[in-house]
């Protein structure tokens, strides 16, 4: 088993050499947060960081410590996400040649803003896995400092400086809870928590899709697979230096639903004010999902990262408005006959509704030619307003059915 350790002397120098080259962020207790969780919830904003995400800190760390030679060759990382932006953001800022291997499907968006800090791309695989294999034999083959995601004791120290201004900033805490992908971040936080302060409780999250890390500290085969919103933590090989620290220190990973992290997406928005991707909100999705653990204490967590796709936060906040209710979605089969629609309008209005949306479909899919099926999407306060709007339209003789 490797054991190269990674604890609160390594954390604290990499803050030190990390220090300016990184953004120290803000931790935020939220009222609107803390009440829907049930705990006092103080949340690290590392969305905030120049890349969108927390992994500017192992970069920043890893390359501070290249030697001449190596910073003279350059180096390569494998990266579909968030720590391509990061190495490439770093190696900038220190002069050095940065090359990023991304497989072919890797959206033009994330190319185009890793190129903008000044890195080679190289597009190459179908698979993580296969542009991995490529950036390894470049390395090789080109005299490349290769740096990892997260198996590297550089990259973990660097990630636990998060941990280090989360207790200073909220020294009331008495437990945190950290994403979990490769599992760097919380390897290197867990590792200066428990010497910093070893009552502090810590815990990792893995969404239901891709539960690796909870699988091998559990001793079970690793099973993975399927979409997910959280992509950023969406890893099936976790790292070797990760599982060893975090089996060391005995650290719970919890598991949650893409439910809870969708409902964490939204009301890191509504409450906070905050953009997170999945992997950025699922750690106050470990609060939603396992209240026993956190309800009536001060629990600190980390908004990771915070670059979503803008349609797929648009789609997470609507059907977060269906699932409360705020949204209705009614279909009706109705007469066909004037005055049917300015009737239901006039009803829906009354109870006070605002109609956002009408399909209302004449000829193919009502059952009768001399009726015709209406769907309306109604905004409403809530649940009671929603019922209210129901009952109106069955008081007008209207099948109503919610979909």
């Amino acid at each position: 088993m490797l054991d190269q350790r990674v604890g609160l002397a390594e954390v604290r120098a990499a803050a030190a050499r990390i220090q300016g080259a990184v953004l120290r962020t803000p931790t935020v207790e939220v009222d609107a947060v803390s009440r829907v969780a049930g705990a006092r919830v103080f949340l690290k904003l590392d969305n905030l960081q120049a890349t969108g995400a927390f992994k500017e800190r192992g970069a920043a760390n890893r390359i501070a410590l290249l030697t001449a030679r190596e910073r003279a060759a350059g180096v390569i990382a494998m990266s579909a996400g968030n720590h391509a932006q990061a190495v490439a953001r770093h190696a900038s800022l220190a002069g050095i040649a940065a090359t990023i291997v991304m497989p072919r499907f890797t959206p033009s968006t994330k190319v185009v803003r890793t190129e903008g800090w000044g890195a080679r791309v190289v597009l190459h695989g179908e698979t993580l896995a296969e542009a991995a294999a490529h950036a390894h034999a470049m390395a090789l083959n080109e005299g490349l400092t290769f740096i990892h995601p997260y198996d590297d004791p550089g990259v973990i120290a660097g990630q636990g400086t998060l941990a280090l201004e989360l207790l200073e900033d909220a020294p009331a805490v008495e437990a945190v809870v950290f994403p979990v992908g490769g599992g760097g971040m919380l390897a290197g936080c867990a590792g200066a928590i428990r010497e910093l302060r070893p009552e502090v409780q810590v815990f990792g999250v893995e969404v239901e899709g891709y539960p690796a890390m909870a699988q091998r500290l559990a001793g079970r085969p690793v099973s993975v697979g399927g979409p997910t919103i959280a992509e950023g933590i969406a890893v099936r090989d976790v790292g070797e230096l990760p599982y060893a620290q975090l089996r060391r220190l005995g650290i719970e990973v919890l598991v949650v639903p893409e439910r809870a992290v969708e409902q964490a997406i939204a009301l890191l928005a509504e409450g906070a004010k905050q953009v997170a991707e999945g992997a950025g909100a699922a750690g106050l999705a470990a609060m939603l999902a396992h209240p026993a653990r956190f309800t009536g204490r001060c629990v600190g967590t980390v908004i990771c990262g915070g670059n979503i796709d803008a349609r797929i936060l648009a789609n997470v906040l609507l059907r977060n408005l269906l699932r409360d209710g705020r949204i209705l979605r009614l279909h009706l089969d109705i007469p066909d006959r004037p005055g049917v629609l300015a009737d239901i309008a006039m009803r829906v209005a009354a109870a006070g509704g605002n109609v956002i949306e009408v399909s209302h479909q004449r000829l193919f899919a009502a059952p009768s030619v001399q009726s015709a099926e209406l769907e309306l999407m109604v905004e409403v306060r809530d649940t009671v307003q929603g019922d209210a709007i129901v009952a109106a339209l069955e008081a007008g003789a209207y099948v109503v059915r919610r979909g």
